[in-house]
């Protein structure tokens, strides 16, 4: 066998670019290459200048809940297509594609877990399912929560990652803005505590509603919130805006929000607040 056929077949046995694993992360403020184990056990905050990179519901759930605490409720809820919408691409294909890329229904994970030793109702949204977008089935799932929470006397953890309403659902998404504030009501008739965290990004309908109804509000450092987004402001008022005046930091300082809490802290921060607040 000559050298030709050796690398012919070395070349065979090789993967293409595209299939080639990539064991390396970009920050995207510093633009430190981190290795993905290493940015994975910091739950995507990198370790050079502790920007906080979006992370999965699924990572989320793990970094907020005690090991094997987490049980889902309402996975059988899916959306239906009432309106039968179409953009450039039909509503039933988007959910579809939906499905298909986080291995779920709805862009809306809920169940129940213990925080430290505290049980809680805990709701998180998974941005992979149509932007985190909020429609008829995010906000049965919220309202489920709020009700099994006043049923059982136990807080409401929201985690938000949202664009906002679905458009697809027109008035049936705009619905559930005021169906899970009245729920947010009752729930605060109880006195069990709830509280939001807003990450990267909390915009349009989520931030408009139960985003912003949290005995307490906290973000994570640098993230995006707001309602529209700063170019539809500018336009819409003909006037420059403050620099950054949709992060996190800046709603801290003119007092929207009561904190901003790095990731690997939030869980301790949670459970000292939800006792606080009263929750048992």
């Amino acid at each position: 066998m000559n050298f030709t056929d050796i690398f012919s077949k070395i070349r065979k046995r090789q993967s293409s670019p595209s299939e080639a694993p990539n064991h390396w992360v970009k920050c995207p403020n510093c633009h430190a290459l981190i290795y993905d184990k290493e940015i994975q056990t910091c739950f995507n905050v990198c370790p050079k200048c502790s920007y906080h990179m979006r992370i999965s519901a699924a990572q989320r759930i793990e970094l907020l809940s005690d090991e094997g605490s987490f049980v889902e409720f309402d996975t059988n809820l899916e959306a239906i297509d009432p309106l039968k919408f179409v953009d450039s691409k039909s509503y039933k294909k988007r959910l579809a594609e939906g499905e298909s890329k986080t291995g779920r229904k709805s862009a809306v994970i809920s169940g129940e877990c213990q925080i430290n030793g505290l049980k809680t109702q805990l709701v998180v949204f998974d941005f992979s399912f149509m932007g985190g977008s909020l429609g008829s089935v995010e906000g049965e799932k919220i309202v489920r929560a709020i009700q099994r929470a006043i049923i059982s006397k136990t807080p409401v953890v929201i985690v938000s990652a949202s664009g906002g309403a679905r458009m697809q659902e027109s008035t049936y998404s705009l619905m559930q803005m005021s169906k899970t504030s009245a729920a947010l009501k009752l729930l605060s008739k109880e006195k069990l505590p709830y509280i939001s965290i807003l990450t990267d990004p909390t915009m349009g309908g989520v931030s408009a509603s139960f985003a912003w109804l949290g005995d307490l509000i906290i973000a994570e450092p640098e993230a995006l919130v707001g309602f529209a987004g700063a170019r539809v402001i500018k336009q819409t008022i003909g006037a420059d805006l403050p620099e950054g005046f949709q992060k996190a930091e800046f709603l801290l300082e003119h007092g929207l929000i009561d904190a901003i809490i790095q990731r690997n802290e939030q869980k301790k921060y949670l459970s000292d607040m939800l006792k606080f607040l009263g929750g048992k």
